[in-house]
């Protein structure tokens, strides 16, 4: 019998569909997976903004990933919106039960409308007990350089950032350079198991429909991994992707603010 690639997905409900624990599934199944979950919140938002958060009891989140690990498995975890410290301390409970590996981290603090989605005391719980465990952290700009400390300012940081982050944590770094405002992109890989440095360029595309690309880069990543992809190559492949992505849903419109990326485009003869 064929085994499915098989990819857990950790994160939040977006009632909007653009992005949490529904780009995942879109995502890892555009990319030839199968998706697994497990919800850690339920969130009312849309392309506007987050209107309300609810935390899933501690005890479901748990049973939701046991559930999974036990019986299916996983070739990949992705981890998104956490929220609290006793959501993470859940999550890394579980996954070092299972001895999980695989595991790549989008530190979600704040979604593209502005809205707050970790609380403050959890950041430190998340440095502290969450990222030491996983392999690849996914951070943009503003979740560097709370991780980081300090203020990033221009492109030509990045490289030295990203290796910074990558040694202080002993994790691998993929520093994406979107909030930055060169018309090139230069996103940055720390392989920090190769002690490499890949740049990733890309031209910047004009549009409002970026809702849920964290989401989606890092669950294309998982994806990739996943399949047995080599690290830096599976990274290359998630930025290929979330390119595309992107690119394809350029002339779409839904909702009032930031809409979604395509995620089926490569499906989608449209």
């Amino acid at each position: 019998m064929k085994q499915y690639n098989r990819v857990l997905a950790i994160a939040g409900s977006d009632s909007g569909g653009g992005a949490g624990i529904q780009a995942d599934i879109k995502t890892i199944s555009a990319c030839a997976c199968f998706a697994t979950t497990a919800i850690t919140a339920i969130t009312a938002q849309n392309t506007i903004g987050v209107i309300d958060i609810h935390a899933i009891p501690i005890g479901t989140l748990k049973n939701q990933i046991t559930a999974v690990l036990e019986d299916i498995g996983a070739d990949s975890i992705k981890i998104g919106m956490l929220h609290n410290s006793e959501t993470i301390l859940a999550v890394q409970e579980v996954l070092q039960q299972f001895k999980a590996t695989n595991i790549v981290l989008d530190p979600v603090m704040v979604s593209t409308s502005g809205s707050k989605l970790l609380e403050t005391e959890a950041i430190e719980t998340l440095q502290n007990v969450l990222i030491p465990m996983v392999r690849v952290i996914t951070p943009n700009i503003p979740e560097a350089e709370i991780l980081l400390g300090e203020q990033v300012n221009n492109q030509n940081e990045l490289p030295e950032y990203a290796r910074i982050l990558g040694n202080k944590y002993k994790v691998s770094v993929l520093l994406k350079a979107g909030h930055l405002k060169d018309d090139e992109l230069i996103d940055v890989f720390y392989n920090v198991e190769t002690d490499e440095t890949i740049e990733l360029k890309s031209k910047r595309i004009l549009t409002r429909n970026t809702h849920g690309t964290g989401c989606t880069l890092s669950s294309a990543l998982a994806a990739f991994l996943a399949q047995g992809f080599e690290l830096n190559d599976a990274v290359k492949k998630a930025k290929e992707y979330i390119n595309g992505a992107i690119n394809a849903g350029v002339d779409y419109s839904i909702g009032k603010g930031h809409g979604p990326v395509n995620h089926f485009y490569q499906l989608w003869n449209r």
